[in-house]
């Protein structure tokens, strides 16, 4: 069964009206993903840099968890 013009022509339309809208999905999130991605970057480094904080004061104290006794449940 082959379909006929004009059932190709209505698929046709169908499918450029769901492209169009995702086009236009995807030019929105574009710079949503972009922003996500730098807030994501900053974090990751904001990370590291309260990591090396917190390792700078621990040797500042000369508190190593090592001389922790274990907590009284072991």
């Amino acid at each position: 069964m082959n379909p006929t013009l004009a059932e190709i022509t209505e698929r046709l339309a169908e499918l450029e009206t769901r492209f169009a809208f995702q086009d236009d999905v995807v030019a929105t999130l574009n710079p949503q993903v972009a922003t996500q991605e730098r807030k994501l970057v900053d974090l990751v480094e904001e990370l590291r840099q309260l990591r090396r904080e917190v390792t700078q004061l621990r040797a500042a104290l000369g508190h190593d968890m090592a001389d922790e006794p274990p907590p009284p449940h072991y």
